[in-house]
């Protein structure tokens, strides 16, 4: 509500009051089915609160994909996410707490946006300079290898390790069809749009089912590097996601328009019901609370580019 309020309020001074009706018609029947949801589940989980060593976050994961492609051994459980976005999941989550036993492994740029890279965990080993420009993000393959150096670092910390998969752009075979954040490799400003704009905006060049098979290719990528680190790490880890993503879906029970992506403060099953899959993998880690170390943070430059390319601008 707050976000929609904020919306509403610069509709009002940019355009007028016609268009704050429009928009106010538009907000209303998102937050009549926010208060459904929440009245039916509830305002979802702190993460910091649950038990875990290890929580490893694959960002834009829905729950019913998620169920439909893990193949570890574990026990598959759900959470309500605070969040529809990862900025609003971060925030929710981290904002204004100090956690001096957590050390977070980010491929996210809104961590460095809202501020939560300095003096909020005891440390963060950021890897926005690991970007790789061709596949418009941050490969898999990077965060294990931070991951295990972090758990080899600090010994006696939680775990956050926070993929960038399998959120947008899409970095498999299939998914390289669909290259960068757009749907052709030609440098323009409509190949810049993200998938979920091209679709949103009734792009009739894009088959819904070549992006799902990409986004759930993309999805396999990250557990099978996953599944690699599960070899590496200690205690008791649990495989979660930050928030979900709509591919078309009509919210319900009060019908609005069909929705991609992951618009910020929208509450339904799609977009904030997470997988929590469990696994335990030994003996628990001892952890012990300590004063932050120094991080690096990150320029608002590199900040913008990120977002850009992972579909947010």
């Amino acid at each position: 509500m707050k976000h929609h309020v904020e919306r509403a309020k610069h509709v009002y001074a940019d355009r007028g009051l016609t268009d704050l009706i429009r928009t106010a018609v538009t907000y209303a029947p998102i937050e009549l089915n926010n208060a459904i949801f929440r009245l039916r589940y509830g305002d979802g989980i702190h993460v910091v609160d649950e038990d875990w060593d290890n929580l490893i976050l694959l960002d834009a994961c829905r729950y019913d994909m998620f169920a439909d492609r893990i193949t570890l051994d574990g026990e598959l459980q759900s959470r309500i996410s605070l969040g529809s976005t990862s900025e609003e999941f971060l925030e929710r989550n981290f904002a204004d707490r100090t956690f001096y036993d957590i050390v977070y492994v980010n491929t996210n740029p809104y961590l460095s946006r809202l501020g939560l890279d300095d003096g909020t965990f005891h440390a963060v080993i950021d890897l926005l300079e690991e970007w790789d420009s061709e596949l418009g993000t941050i490969h898999p393959q990077a965060v294990v290898e931070a991951a295990q150096e972090a758990h080899a670092a600090y010994p006696n910390k939680r775990l956050i390790i926070h993929f960038m998969q399998p959120h947008i752009p899409f970095i498999g075979d299939v998914g390289q069809e669909i290259a960068g954040t757009g749907w052709s490799t030609d440098n323009t400003e409509e190949s810049k749009k993200s998938v979920w704009s091209h679709l949103r905006s009734g792009n009739e060049t894009i088959d819904i089912d070549t992006v799902w098979k990409a986004y759930n290719e993309n999805l396999d990528i990250v557990l099978s590097h996953v599944t690699s680190l599960l070899r590496s790490v200690s205690g008791k880890t649990v495989i979660s996601a930050d928030h979900g993503n709509f591919v078309g879906e009509q919210p319900l029970p009060i019908p609005t328009k069909r929705m991609y992506g992951h618009p910020y403060g929208v509450y339904v099953p799609e977009l904030v019901r997470v997988p929590w899959f469990i696994i335990e993998s030994g003996e628990r880690r001892e952890i012990h609370s300590d004063p932050p170390v120094a991080s690096e943070s990150q320029s608002e430059e590199t900040i913008e580019k990120r977002l850009q390319a992972l579909g947010y601008k």
